[in-house]
This record gives structure tokens, C-alpha cells and sequence, in this order.
């Protein structure tokens, strides 16, 4: 029996040697670079019973793809079953299994005073533990592994070899005699303390409002008390990051609530194996800094996944901000040398340990938005899970996403494998690890490509690289790229119309697109309607200033001159200078849903200025939620209608004049915000609608990052709804940037290796 999928790493040999034993066969179970082999001899009713028993009932970390099996000569065997050594045949296409949360039992070892592990901060078992931040290859064998130079102890080893033991084959298997080791070290990298003395060093820091950087399962956080607003405040300052909202951990499901308010999907998601990051609804009288996530009613909530996030947590006895390692933008610091280089700077000291981290990997981010979990960052826990493709690939292929949120991603045969999240590629050290990743994922998949993917955009790092390569490219339009994620997740190929809403991409045109309704499939697409376009005065500049757009839409609705009185704050040779460019049409064109979002919040009060990206749209879905639909107002300020090539046109410009001739009324802000989203998104909704219609659709597809604005999406999705059509969002697969390389690897993988556009 062949058995392919993700089986490594996850007690199948071990799950396969029990069953096979119960049911009186006699044979062989074997990891290799295929997945896993097993020969097994016996009663054709008791080998139909173990083929069964690995596909309806596998260990809890396995995710079973095919069960082959192939009728062979008998031959004479050894008496009994057994697992023996992996061998590398051929070129390695087995999932390599997520890394995944403390599971219940090695967490009661933890804890128990008489058990050899008590307080071991790396205990785990085949059920859980790390795997992708420490393999090096496959199969999935401890040689191969960060693990490789912790020589088990006689105890350990015994459980290693026990087939009854639960940590039979688990290869991070170590206990405080053997295993990894806590250390305490200065912001010079000098260490000062070991095991337990490292442990509670940190505790007694943390409770003394100091910044401790904490190495992970897949690099260092940065960690202070959330409850110590002077803490908090210190390290917003050191780290550079003056907004954009900092994750907690808390010890438990129980504190969790006392936080922020969650409903079934959101604990589902708190407590799964996977522990992502939820955001959620923050509770009124949350007892943590404010500064945690200045402005925002929602908090990031995390429940710890290692042993020694559990041990710390129980330590402080309060809520812990844990925020990536690393200064803003950059990626998370997981190389010890280059945490102490980096992070030195910004920490009062390092809880660090000596188990390499081999490849970096952030927290998963996910929300709980009408019944279902939306990804918001695909990660740790998550990635490299592979993804089914609706149809076989043609070709390998290499994807290199965007430039903003980026993933890479890989092809072959039926399934589509992303790394996980990278960041932002235009800070070179982000740069350096999209490198590594790229490499990672092709080596533990064994993706040689035929082609490669990129976005259109020729200014783009991963752009560049992928034409530098000495193989076809495959350039896939940006908000193409979009739908084609959605398609992917939901195992689609027939056409729908897809709303692709995002900041900006680059369009088929050479203009930046961001507001599309496309007639799309993994094959191609037809732009059938989009936003007004507009120009952006002074380029990149308009996404760092809001106000800049604000003023271009302003002009646009013939309302410049209370646009300028709302800007007076501004500085007037600089509102001079840009309204000289909007005169003179100076500028990239743009469709931008997302520079509308910035426009609109600018011009109803909102920041001139942001520190982050979506920082202003963000703010204003904020105050939009503080209204309820039902007593938001409702504005018919939007045209529907056409260019002379019959592409639908929405123009937002009524809606600007009449939220801004309401503002200049004294109507609160609050209610403003929320009749723009309601205005805007009926009037999608419609234009949606008449398109579905007009090209014999049933389906639309809502993606891109400003569909993971909550308000907005409900008010567009529920009049889809009410019309009668089906309508696609995103789930496992971010609707932002984070998903653009899926999208891309399922355009090209359908479509081949010759070099072209699409």
C-alpha cells in the first residue's frame, strides 16, 4: 500500500505498526520521499479492514491523500510487523506536517510534580510539537531534522523504540537530560542563566515591566506585560511601531473572554491545534493597555502553543503582549546571531534556547466573521499545508506572489503548496527570506518548475527574480490572481464574476486596477466593470497621506473647496502642490477600492497621515460598527454606468459630495461612515447583480484585502444573497496579498509553460 499526503511526522508509522499487529498481520511499514510504503501479508478481510482503518480513522495530525494498493507475489517473511528505516527514492512529494500546539497529554506531563518532564519547556510527542520550522529534508526523519545534534537519552530512547509509547518515531522526542535547554542571556548575547533559573528570570521581568524577547517555535516575539501600560508604551517606542495593534496570549480559554467576546467559530479557531491569532470584538472593560490596540475596538487574542508559552503564562499570572520580533516590516527575527544583532537594540534581555529554528514562521492570523473563519495571515499551523487544485496541474510550477504580504508557492500533480507569511519584499532582509523560503519549499516538495509565476507589476522584487530565472515565465494579472485563490479554496473551474477590491495592482492596461469586476476562471478573464479611475497625486505618496486622495476625490465630485477647509490642517504649500497635480491629471491612474476607503476616511476626519498599511480604512469600518445597519443612512449617491467600450463604470463621485455636504451639516461621523459603507456596498452589489445576469452567472467571488473589511462585506454578500446568487468568499486562503501566489500557481499550472500574459 502506497499511502500519500501528509503522513510524516504525524505517529502514522506508528498508527500503521499497532493496527497491523491487532489484526494479526505480518509485513513492513517504511517512511520515503514518497510518503509512506507499507507491505503487509494476511487474510484479504483483515488487510481490507488496515486499508480502512487509514483512511476513515488516522492519527489526528495526518491528512491522508490516496491510499494505492497493488496486489504482490507472496514471498516468505519474518514473523510480526515492524517499521523499518526510511529510504530516499526519487525526487521527495510528501506534505511535510504543520507545526502544531502542546497536545493535552504532554501538557498534564508538564505540569505533574512526579514526572521526569515537569517543567520541560520542549516536551512533546508525535500528536504534537514542531516539524516545519526544524526539517531540513525528507522523509521525515530526526537526522534530517534541527534535532539532529540532541542524542537522546536512554529513556527517551526507549520511548522512541516502544511501539506502545506515544512517542514511537516522534523525532523532537528529548526530556531536560538530553533535550534542549532554556538559557537567559543579556542584550549582548552574554548568557546569564540556564533551565529553570532562565525561566524564572524572565517571569521576574516581565513582571517588572521589562521587554523580553522570547524564542518560539518559529522565531522570537517580542514580550512585555499587556496590563503594564508603560510597558506597552516602551515598546511601541523601541520597536517603531506607533499604531498598528499588538497579539496577546493569555493562558487560557477563560482569560480569552475576559478579553474580548467570541463566539462558537472564534473558539473553535482559539483552541484548535493550529492556535492561530483571533481577532475579535474587545471587551469593554478588557484589563489591558490600551495601547495594545490604540483606536480599535477589536483586540488579537492567541492561547499559548508551547510548553514554554504555557510555563511563562502560569509564571507572570497575567496576559502577555507577543508581538513578531522584529523592527516594523521586517521579518521575524529566528537566527539566534541575528535576533541578538537586531533585536539587542529594542529588549531589556533574551529568553532563548538552543534548538535551531530552520525556517522562519510567523503567527497565523484569523477572525471569526459571519459563521465562518476567515484567514487573514496563513502560517504557522497552517502552512505548508497543501491545497487541492481543481484540476491536475500540467506543468510544475513555481509562483512568486506580490510584493506586499508576500507567499511563494509550488504546483505539481494535484495539489498547491504556499509557504507561509514573508512580509512585505520591498525591505531587503524580507527579501533575503522569500530567498530561503523559495528554496525550503522546492527542496521538501521536490518542485523542479517549468515555469514560473509572477504579478505583472515589473517593479517588483519577486517580479524581477522570476524573469532573472533561467526558465518560461507565466505573468498572471494581479486581481486574475485574486479570484483564482478563491477558485482554488473552494475547488472551483466554471466561470463567476469575481469583485476583486483591493489597495492597488497592476492592471492589464499599465494602470493600477483596484476596484474590478472580472468574468474570470483559472483560464482567463474579461474586465467587465470597474471603479472611476482617478489619479493619485504624487504616486505612493497618496497611500502614506490619505488626504491626497481625499482631496482627488473631492475635485472629482466638484466639492474642492470644502475639501480644502476640512484639509486646513494641512500644509498649504503642500495642499497647493497637490492640487496642482489633480489640475494637471499628473499621476498613476487608479481604480483603487482601497485608496476610496482612504479618501472617504480622510475627508469625514480620519488620520492625514498613517503608520501602517489600511490604517484609515481600518479606523473608519471602526466607526461604521458602531452603527447599526439598520439605523445606518442610506445614500443613492453612486452612478451606475458605462464607457464607450460597455465596460460598467461605478462612480463613487455622488456619494463623496453628498457624505461631505453631510459633514459640513454636523451629521456625526459615525453614522457618515457607516452610510458609506452601506451606500457603496448596495451599489456594488447591484452593479454585481446586472453583470451576473447580463453573462449567465450564478456565482460571484468577493476577494481582495478590502473584503476583510467585516461591514462592507456583509452588506455586499447579503444583497448578493437576497438576489439569488451564490456567492464565494474566502476562508483557508487570505483574501489579501497573502493568497496572490495560489491564485498564480493555479493560473499557470491549468494553463502550461509557454511564455505569455494572462
Amino acid at each position: 500500500m502506497r499511502v500519500t499526503g501528509t503522513v510524516q511526522g504525524v505517529g502514522f508509522r506508528p498508527f500503521v505498526h499497532r493496527h497491523a499487529v491487532e489484526l494479526g498481520l505480518v509485513g513492513f511499514v517504511r517512511n520515503d520521499s514518497q510518503g509512506v510504503l507499507i507491505e503487509v501479508e494476511g487474510e484479504p478481510d483483515l488487510i481490507a479492514e488496515l486499508a480502512r482503518l487509514l483512511v476513515d480513522e488516522p492519527p489526528p495530525l495526518a491528512r491522508v491523500g490516496n491510499v494505492a494498493a497493488t496486489a504482490v507475489a507472496s514471498k516468505p517473511t519474518d514473523s510480526g510487523f515492524r517499521i523499518v528505516d526510511s529510504v530516499e527514492r526519487d525526487a521527495p512529494s510528501v506534505p511535510v506536517s504543520v507545526d502544531t500546539a502542546t497536545c493535552d497529554e504532554c501538557l498534564f506531563e508538564v505540569n505533574d510534580p512526579a514526572d521526569r518532564r515537569r517543567g520541560y519547556a520542549f516536551t512533546n510527542c508525535t500528536n504534537c510539537g514542531p516539524r516545519y520550522t526544524i526539517v531540513l529534508s525528507v522523509p521525515y526523519d530526526r537526522e534530517f531534522t534541527t534535532m539532529a545534534g540532541f542524542a537522546m537519552c536512554s529513556a527517551c530512547q526507549a520511548e522512541y523504540d516502544d511501539p506502545t509509547n506515544r512517542r514511537f518515531h516522534a523525532q523532537p522526542n528529548a526530556c531536560a537530560d538530553c533535550g534542549p535547554q532554556l538559557e537567559w542571556r543579556l542584550p549582548g548575547g552574554a548568557r546569564v542563566a540556564v533551565r529553570d533559573e532562565a525561566l524564572a528570570a524572565a517571569v521576574n521581568a516581565l513582571r517588572d515591566g521589562k521587554v523580553v524577547a522570547v524564542k518560539g517555535v518559529g522565531g522570537y516575539h517580542l514580550a512585555v506585560d499587556a496590563t503594564n501600560a508603560t510597558a506597552v508604551a516602551i515598546l511601541r517606542r523601541r520597536k517603531a511601531r506607533d499604531d498598528k495593534p499588538f497579539a496577546l496570549m493569555v493562558r487560557d480559554l477563560e482569560v480569552a473572554q475576559r478579553l474580548v467576546v467570541l463566539d462558537d467559530v472564534a473558539i473553535g479557531a482559539l483552541t484548535s491545534i493550529q492556535r492561530p491569532i483571533v481577532v475579535a470584538p474587545r471587551v469593554k472593560s478588557a484589563p489591558v493597555a490600551e495601547a495594545a490596540a490604540p483606536g480599535l475596538p477589536d483586540l488579537g487574542v492567541m492561547l499559548p502553543y508551547t510548553p514554554l508559552h504555557h510555563l511563562l503564562l502560569a509564571g507572570v499570572g497575567r496576559p502577555l503582549l507577543m508581538t513578531s520580533g522584529n523592527l516594523s516590516d521586517e521579518p521575524i527575527a529566528h537566527d539566534d546571531a541575528d535576533a541578538f544583532a537586531r533585536l539587542g537594540p529594542l529588549v531589556d534581555a533574551f529568553l532563548t534556547h538552543d534548538r535551531p529554528i530552520h525556517i522562519r514562521c510567523d503567527d497565523s492570523v484569523a477572525r471569526s466573521t459571519r459563521g465562518r473563519v476567515q484567514m487573514l495571515r496563513r502560517s504557522r499551523g497552517y502552512a505548508p499545508e497543501p491545497l487541492s487544485l481543481p484540476t491536475p496541474a500540467r506543468r510544475a510550477v513555481l509562483a512568486v506572489g506580490a510584493e506586499l504580504k508576500s507567499t511563494i508557492a509550488v504546483a505539481k500533480e494535484r495539489i498547491v503548496v504556499a509557504s507561509h507569511h514573508l512580509g512585505d519584499l520591498e525591505h531587503l532582509p524580507t527579501f533575503r527570506s522569500f530567498l530561503q523560503a523559495l528554496d525550503h519549499l522546492r527542496h521538501l516538495y521536490g518542485v523542479v518548475p517549468d515555469v514560473v509565476a509572477h504579478d505583472l507589476h515589473p517593479e517588483y522584487l519577486s517580479t524581477k527574480l522570476a524573469l532573472e530565472l533561467d526558465l518560461p515565465t507565466r505573468g498572471v494579472q494581479h486581481h486574475h490572481a485574486h479570484v483564482a485563490s478563491c477558485l482554488v479554496e473552494h475547488g472551483r473551474t466554471a466561470p463567476v464574476l469575481g469583485l476583486a477590491f483591493d489597495g492597488m495592482g497592476y492592471g492589464s492596461d499599465g494602470t493600477m486596477w483596484g476596484g474590478e469586476f472580472l468574468v474570470a476562471d483559472l483560464d482567463g478573464f474579461t474586465r467587465v466593470a470597474h471603479v472611476r479611475p482617478v489619479t493619485m497625486p504624487g504616486g505612493v505618496a497618496t497611500i502614506r497621506e490619505p488626504w491626497r486622495m481625499g482631496l482627488t476625490w473631492a475635485t472629482q465630485a466638484g466639492v474642492a473647496d470644502a475639501a480644502r477647509t476640512i484639509f486646513a490642517d494641512v500644509d498649504a504649500r503642500s495642499r497647493e502642490a497637490v492640487g496642482d497635480l489633480i489640475a494637471r491629471a499628473a499621476g498613476p491612474v487608479t481604480t483603487s477600492m482601497g485608496r476610496l476607503f482612504d479618501a472617504v476616511a480622510a475627508l469625514l476626519g480620519g488620520r492625514r497621515r498613517v503608520s501602517y498599511e489600511g490604517q484609515a480604512a481600518i479606523e473608519l469600518e471602526a466607526l461604521a460598527r458602531t452603527v447599526a445597519r439598520r439605523d445606518a443612512p442610506v445614500y443613492d449617491g453612486l452612478c451606475l454606468n458605462g464607457d464607450a467600450g460597455g465596460v460598467g463604470i461605478i462612480d463613487p463621485s455622488p456619494l463623496v459630495a453628498a457624505l461631505l455636504e453631510e459633514r459640513l451639516r454636523g451629521i456625526a461621523t459615525p453614522l457618515l461612515a457607516a452610510g458609506f459603507h452601506e451606500g457603496l456596498g448596495r451599489a456594488a452589489a447591484v452593479l454585481a447583480t446586472r453583470l451576473a445576469r447580463k453573462h449567465g452567472l450564478d456565482t460571484v467571488v468577493l476577494t481582495g484585502g478590502v473584503f476583510q473589511n467585516v461591514r462592507f462585506t456583509e452588506v455586499v454578500e447579503s444583497a448578493l444573497v437576497q438576489e439569488g446568487l451564490h456567492v464565494l468568499v474566502h476562508q483557508h486562503v487570505p483574501p489579501n496579498d497573502g493568497g496572490i501566489s495560489i491564485g498564480q500557481a493555479a493560473i499557470a499550472a491549468r494553463l502550461g509553460a509557454e511564455s505569455e500574459t494572462v
